[in-house]
């Protein structure tokens, strides 16, 4: 009784990691085998059966021979995998077009390919990469946004450091878009997007997200030492100079924009617990809070409430001249206010 227990638990288990890993190769084939639809479509249906066949004699009591075929073919679909490298030279989407690349000489860092597009809609827009320098001693404070576009669970995180001249520049890990290619997250997970760090103008990438396309967007000041501060910002730079000698890929669970700014932030800040809310990315907040790197003496719901800067942000629209970054934290805690204005990059 035991016996024929024990052997029917191992069929289910086995007959569990064929169908996973079926689906798993269905996927792998569908999003990066070369060919039209009909090709992958071809090529997964032939490995269906092939599981279907695996599982057909495992059950027969064939699970030798079964399992033997099966591993032989799924090592080769591995072997083939493997092969997929990423890639510097594709023809890339214009707003991820270009890299980040930056000099340091002392506490000054000068940084090419600054994006600072003007957005009209998606598909509307005058480019603009500038080169601009920044001085490290007058780095006074470090934000995190999280835009929302699909439910509170799921937000792309931004981090923007504020300098005591009244400039602010935010960094983005975001996928790398082929021109015509839009974000997947199933795709994400199957090497269908490089990796990609935009250092911006907030009118820009945080402004296309509000005003261009419909998404909330939350900012919260974080309690970081300058010192912190300053490693951080080299953090990202490092990271964008790693991109620039080697491309990445894109990956929704592993290597998407919140958990590379933990891998940062743990570098700088060590100890820092690993948490599920670094995966569903929509609960950071919560997550800084509970960590105490929030401004004190509020609670998460004021913190939130005031934090949701989306009609902030559209309203500067109706104001010709106003100044972004100065407008969106209007009675955000922590936000004493700008000092200077803007200067020219």
């Amino acid at each position: 009784m035991i016996r024929t227990l024990l052997r029917h638990l191992g069929r289910f288990l086995l007959s569990l990691a064929v169908l996973l890993t079926s689906l798993w190769a269905c996927l792998a084939l569908w999003y990066q085998l070369p060919g039209p639809a009909a090709v992958k479509i071809g090529a997964g249906v032939l490995w269906a059966g092939f599981g279907l066949a695996a599982l057909v004699l495992l059950w027969r009591g064939r699970a030798g021979r079964a399992l033997l075929s099966y591993a032989a073919g799924f090592a080769l679909l591995l072997g083939w995998w493997g092969t997929i490298l990423p890639a510097q030279d594709r023809v890339w989407a214009d707003d991820v077009a270009r890299q980040v690349r930056s000099r340091v000489e002392g506490s000054v860092v000068t940084m090419d390919n600054v994006r600072n597009f003007d957005w009209r809609s998606d598909t509307d827009y005058t480019p603009r990469w500038e080169t601009r320098r920044y001085d490290l001693d007058r780095l006074r404070t470090v934000d995190v946004a999280l835009s929302y576009w699909t439910g509170p669970a799921i937000a792309h995180t931004l981090v923007s450091f504020g300098f005591d001249d009244g400039r602010f520049l935010t960094f983005s890990i975001e996928i790398r878009k082929e021109r015509g290619e839009s974000f997947s997250s199933v795709g994400g997970f199957f090497k269908q997007f490089e990796t990609s760090l935009i250092a911006a103008d907030e009118h820009d990438i945080v402004r296309v997200r509000t005003n261009v396309r419909g998404e909330d967007v939350y900012l919260y000041r974080v309690q970081l030492p300058q010192a912190e501060m300053r490693s951080l910002f080299l953090a990202y730079l490092g990271e964008g100079d790693s991109l620039v000698r080697e491309a990445s890929f894109y990956n929704t669970l592993t290597a998407n924009c919140t958990t590379i700014v933990y891998a940062l932030a743990k570098r700088i800040v060590p100890g820092l617990p690993m948490d599920y809310r670094l995966l569903a990315s929509g609960y950071l907040p919560d997550y800084l809070f509970d960590v105490g790197g929030l401004v004190p003496g509020y609670s998460m719901e004021a913190l939130r409430a005031a934090g949701r800067i989306t009609d902030r942000a559209i309203a500067t629209d109706r104001t010709p001249g106003a100044d972004f970054s100065q407008a969106i934290r209007q009675g955000m805690p922590g936000v004493v206010g700008i000092v200077g204005a803007k200067a020219t990059p």
